[in-house]
């Protein structure tokens, strides 16, 4: 186990307790954060060549492997009752009105944006799922403010297309 993420995740486990806090709240479901955070850092830990430039970027690290654990336990919901994938989203960091939205089909548009625009995927996972602001976004990505802000709103509008 990496000593660099031995020293990071105590100081940000609650910030990533947070984090799943938050997304629970708005997708509902029977998510338990804790548990959630528990299965990105056995995630972390078993990858022994990591290492982090900052806070930041661990934050988006974790963000990735934030998104894998909720689209993991979306399927296998989806597998264990027909309709098992279902939720409610709040989808207000993309601007749209809470749905009953497939949890899957957040994570297959969320995949075919990464490969049409993998920036503008990356901006979204590091938002939704890392909970970035716009400065942090900055730091890990070495991008301007302007150039976050414009691939924020393709990816948003490239979302809800292909969610509506």
């Amino acid at each position: 186990m990496n000593d660099e993420v031995n020293e990071l995740v105590p100081r940000l486990y609650e910030a990533l307790r947070g984090q799943a806090l938050r997304y629970a709240a708005q997708h509902g479901g029977s998510m338990h954060p804790s548990s959630v955070v528990q299965e990105v850092w056995i995630k972390l830990s078993r990858a022994e060549t990591l290492s982090f430039r900052s806070e930041a970027h661990f934050s988006a690290v974790a963000a990735r492997a934030m998104r894998q654990v909720l689209a993991d336990r979306a399927r296998l919901r989806g597998r264990a009752k027909r309709g098992g994938g279902l939720e409610r989203v709040a989808l207000d960091n993309l601007g749209a009105e809470p749905a009953l939205v497939d949890t899957v089909a957040i994570e297959t548009a969320l995949s075919r944006l990464e490969a049409a625009r993998p920036r503008a995927a990356q901006i979204v996972e590091l938002r939704v799922f890392g909970g970035l602001t716009l400065e942090e976004m900055g730091e890990v990505l070495q991008l301007s403010a302007g150039t976050i802000k414009r691939e924020w709103r393709v990816a948003r509008a490239f979302l809800i297309d292909a969610l509506s």
